[in-house]
């Protein structure tokens, strides 16, 4: 037994190192719930209105929204705008080459990416534009950076500067931080040696109001995070439910067997 729990633990040490490492950017928790239908409901409107313009979920049906409440009715007159019918993928017009020229790489189908990417990941990436004149859409990402896509939400979230930290790093740690890069630059010129200075996004300032709150955008990106992680696999809920009755079974399973072979082997013993 020992044996089985050192080998896995050797198995489970790169995976540990790598989570403990804090490698790319700090995520947010996108406090999702799936078991909430309305949020699915207002996630699949913001996807269709905002995002499917580029994007696509072609292994989606819209009849699939019928499972969160939604009448087919309601999915023809609020979800389908291109004639197509319930039982239809929910695929786009946009050519990939057109994609590809206009946005540097053809726009991915999103039917998998909360499997993909993490909700928080979601969550945070579209939290995370800003203005960046450097790049020919104007806008950068903090979790995604040289990103192709546009921030379609700017209407609603506004448009927001970044204002950066600059961090020196030597041997692979981090050694100080200053609000200035000459001071970050004489830091490192001082150490010498593979001492380097890394700018990163501290926090941003807003430049220009959208049309909704901070709350009322960061409830629009939630919605829009659950949607995304709920077609990803609409089956998670249930699967959850099946997989409680099935460790209850595992449970009272090994008490009797334990029980069985007692009642077997007491005369041997």
């Amino acid at each position: 037994m020992k044996r089985v729990i050192a080998i896995i633990a050797l198995v489970l040490m790169p995976v540990a190192a790598l989570a403990s490492s804090g490698a790319g950017p700090k995520l947010e928790s996108a406090n999702i719930d799936l078991s909430n239908e309305a949020a699915i409901q207002r996630g699949a409107k913001y996807f269709v209105n905002y995002c499917m313009g580029c994007h696509s979920a072609q292994y989606v049906r819209y009849k699939l929204f019928t499972k969160v409440g939604l009448t087919e009715q309601q999915i023809k007159d609020n979800l389908i705008f291109n004639g197509s019918k319930v039982g239809a993928l929910m695929t786009n017009a946009m050519p990939g080459e057109y994609a590809a020229t206009a946005f540097g790489a053809p726009a991915p189908d999103l039917t998998l990416e909360g499997r993909r990417r993490s909700a928080d990941w979601i969550y945070t990436y579209l939290k995370s534009f800003y203005t960046d004149p450097s790049r020919p859409t104007g806008v950068n990402n903090v979790v995604f950076p040289n990103v192709g896509m546009p921030n379609v939400l700017w209407e609603l979230e506004g448009i927001k500067e970044p204002v950066y930290r600059y961090e020196v790093h030597e041997g692979g740690h981090m050694v100080a931080e200053f609000d200035s890069e000459a001071e970050a630059e004489a830091k490192a010129k001082e150490l010498g040696g593979e001492a380097r200075v890394e700018k990163v996004v501290d926090h941003f300032n807003p430049v220009r109001p959208g049309k909704m709150s901070a709350g009322e955008f960061d409830q629009v990106v939630r919605d829009l995070t659950t949607y995304l992680a709920y077609i990803a696999e609409p089956i998670k809920l249930e699967r959850q439910r099946m997989g409680v009755w099935v460790l209850l079974f595992l449970v009272i399973f090994t008490v009797l067997a334990y029980i069985t072979k007692k009642e077997w082997w007491k005369d041997v013993h």
